[in-house]
């Protein structure tokens, strides 16, 4: 078995934003040595991995040169140079997961495809190449009002995808290759993450409940158990694990999934990585969403996903109206507040609802964390100098 712990023995990881830090939390619990790579030279993974790098992530050569320093190599985040990825696998790179993996997920036209192609349940589609094509279809009613228009490629945090109602939002998306989903009419907005090892051992966390920010299409909740049945809850499992069985995936898989209105369970889209959906993980859970990646990687047993207490997370995004040197206001009064825990990114620049952070919410009574979660939400906030 490989030594991984106070040994030469080198993890590579791909971005340098906050995944990757709370990633570092524990390559440092474990004395494992990191090296990671990220465009910024103020990425918050700087301060924690053994050797920074600063590269471009979409760039051939820089992922290979990157790849060829490392003995086993994950990512934070998936836009990366896939073709890269491939060729330090076939030269005995392990990259988890795998660019396989990342090629059917990267791209939301193949994912959406991958998915009908399995027999995994999703919204119905559409695949576009241009825009000219997507008001084709619009004019001839092969699509209709309302529906979700998502980019194919380059899309995150909400970013890249739309509701179109009329064909005045249509003349303001970009000409891009994208899809059209049927706007589903859910009763919850669900995920599960699950793990999974080289030698395809599988485990999921609890189902977790998602509220969303109506302007930013951003998270603003994540309520870890989720206030669903438990009949409910086992076909989300069930479904997630399906997905990752498909996929083959090593690591984690974030599964976002909808509960339509009728009870049934489909699949909006997956992260091959640590999740937003996730964090709460932290504090609440006995192994953590982080550890649990590292141990998935590493080909090691895969820990306890139980949670020992209720618990939500709340999302700390730059306020609307601010940019530039950030101010977490009040901070000092969350802290003072039983189970509330920050957590800072340590991005130095603020913009409207850019991710600065997260606070976590723990208590025996989901009623009580929820309350404190609002009050947390109404007081801390984030703006600039």
């Amino acid at each position: 078995m490989t030594q991984y712990f106070s040994s030469d023995f080198t993890l590579g990881i791909l971005g340098g934003g906050q995944l990757g830090k709370m990633l570092l939390y524990e390559t440092r619990k474990f004395d494992i040595k990191t090296r990671v790579l990220d465009p910024s030279d103020e990425a918050p993974c700087k301060i924690a991995c053994d050797v920074f790098e600063q590269g471009d992530l979409m760039d051939f050569k820089t992922v290979y040169n990157f790849g060829k320093k490392v003995d086993v190599l994950t990512f934070e985040i998936e836009h990366v140079n896939i073709d890269a990825l491939e060729k330090l696998e076939a030269e005995g790179i392990f990259v988890y997961p795998s660019p396989k993996t990342l090629r059917n997920i990267n791209n939301k036209a193949t994912q959406k495809q991958f998915y009908k192609d399995h027999q995994i349940p999703t919204s119905p589609f559409n695949i576009f190449e241009t825009k000219k094509d997507l008001m084709a279809a619009i004019s001839d009613n092969t699509i209709k009002f309302p529906f979700v228009w998502k980019q194919s490629t380059g899309g995150y945090d909400g970013m890249g995808v739309s509701v179109i109602r009329k064909n005045e939002d249509v003349d303001l998306l970009p000409d891009t290759h994208c899809i059209t989903e049927e706007l589903i009419h859910f009763k919850n907005e669900l995920a599960v993450i699950v793990t999974r090892n080289p030698k395809g051992e599988i485990k999921t966390y609890p189902v977790v409940e998602m509220e969303f920010h109506p302007d930013a299409n951003q998270v603003e909740y994540v309520i870890c158990p989720a206030r669903i049945n438990d009949e409910v809850a086992e076909k989300a499992r069930n479904i997630a694990v399906k997905v990752s069985e498909a996929f083959q995936h090593v690591g984690l898989l974030a599964v976002e999934l909808f509960q339509t209105e009728e009870g049934e369970i489909i699949v909006n889209e997956v992260a091959p990585r640590p999740h937003n959906s996730g964090h709460y993980s932290i504090e609440a859970s006995y192994t953590n969403q982080f550890e649990q990646h590292l141990r998935a990687i590493l080909n090691l047993p895969l820990g306890n996903t139980d949670s020992k207490l209720p618990a939500i997370m709340v999302n700390l995004v730059g306020a609307e109206g601010h940019t530039g040197e950030v101010v977490y206001k009040n901070i000092e009064e969350i802290l003072a507040m039983d189970g509330v825990t920050p957590h800072i990114y340590g991005k130095k620049e603020t913009r409207p609802f850019r991710k600065m952070g997260h606070v976590t919410i723990i208590n025996k009574e989901m009623d009580k964390a929820h309350k404190i979660a609002e009050k947390v939400k109404e007081i801390i906030k984030v703006i600039s100098k």
